[in-house]
């Protein structure tokens, strides 16, 4: 008899997102409540949530979120950053204890702005310090992870299912216009709490359904320009990849998606509109080794809108709804429906084709 984790399911994770296009706040209940119906697309090592909007008291600085092996990682750390950084709030991440939440670290929040003086002695962007700052913390100190680093967001993960994820974080105590949850099924990389999703770097997140078969090529590229992939799986790198091609080389949303689910060579010379094959075997050209093949799934999240994408064969399934002004995906039409029972213009995106949500401009 096959007992229950002895067997592998490539098309376990779930997904699940939601935004308001007209900015309105909404509590974590509902994405909390998406996962519940998805429960069989996890086995318990993974869970976990970013919400948008959810710090509007700090808007103005980094919210760092941390994993602390214990007192000794935290007193390091904090000094480390008290050499960059301004820290203007510093304090215990709230959870409740929950039976099926164990072992867990200490969970801390840092509210930050870099020292001009440091931003002028290396000539560095805020954006790109914080990066850097990220990426040499979880690399060179010892029992300290950053899991969250972008301004007015953050990300709450933990080793269990979703849904007792979100009640450990005491999500339905926050409010933002948008929200991305994942329920995690790990088939090639191992369960723990640094590995669960969303993936993120500052304002910026991932949720992932799938495998990456294209990871080694990925990392390999990505690590060129300062980028660390340490975290035991492969949905880090999508983050990188897209924090690269969007912040760092500039590319549109739109344009990031034609990269990393880039058209079939055939399916590109096809295409009636001259500039827009131009663009694409420019595209294709330029950035080689950031394809991502493999089936996937996937929810970006970002300051203002959310990204749903499929890889070019749509080898994962997701759905996308409406009501109002609000934007519902999902690994599952159920899940859905769990958010807003009445959610309309249900459909399955195609493969490689994103499906992009914003929030009206001035709206927050």
């Amino acid at each position: 008899m096959v007992l229950e984790g002895q067997t592998r399911i490539p098309s376990g994770c779930a997904i699940a997102a939601v935004i308001s296009r007209d900015g309105k706040r909404m509590s974590g209940e509902g994405i909390i409540r998406a996962m519940y119906p998805m429960h069989d697309r996890s086995n318990g090592l993974g869970g976990g949530f970013a919400g948008y909007g959810i710090y509007p008291e700090y808007r103005d600085f980094y919210a760092l979120h941390f994993f602390f092996n214990n007192r000794a990682a935290r007193k390091d750390c904090e000094a480390f950053l008290k050499e960059r950084f301004e820290i203007v709030k510093s304090e215990l991440l709230p959870t409740r204890k929950l039976p099926a939440i164990t072992d867990e670290p200490i969970i801390w929040r840092y509210f930050v702005a870099p020292l001009g003086s440091v931003l002028r002695s290396l000539q560095l962007d805020e954006k790109e310090f914080v990066a850097r700052t990220v990426m040499k913390l979880n690399a060179e100190m010892p029992g300290a992870y950053v899991f969250s680093s972008g301004k007015n967001m953050g990300a709450f993960k933990a080793v269990g299912f979703p849904e007792d994820v979100g009640a450990f974080y005491k999500l339905e105590e926050y409010e933002g216009y948008s929200w991305t949850a994942h329920g995690r099924y790990p088939t090639n990389t191992p369960g723990w709490w640094g590995g669960a999703h969303p993936f993120t770097l500052l304002d910026y997140s991932i949720v992932h359904n799938g495998e990456i078969s294209s990871y080694d090529a990925n990392r390999r590229f990505i690590e060129m320009f300062g980028y660390q992939c340490n975290l035991q799986t492969d949905t880090e790198v999508i983050t990188y990849l897209m924090d690269y091609l969007i912040r760092v080389q500039g590319l549109t949303l739109e344009e990031a998606a034609s990269v990393i689910a880039a058209p079939f060579w055939s399916d590109i010379e096809r295409m009636p509109n001259r500039e827009d094959r131009q663009r694409l075997r420019y595209l294709r050209t330029l950035f080689p080794s950031l394809l991502v093949t493999g089936p996937f799934s996937i929810v970006f999240g970002f300051t203002g809108g959310l990204m749903a994408l499929n890889d070019r064969l749509k080898l994962r399934s997701m759905v996308v709804g409406e009501k109002g002004a609000k934007v519902f995906i999902a690994s599952e039409e159920a899940a859905i429906r769990a958010m807003e029972p009445q959610a309309e213009n249900i459909f399955a995106p195609g493969g490689g084709e994103p499906v992009i949500v914003k929030v009206k401009e001035g709206t927050f």
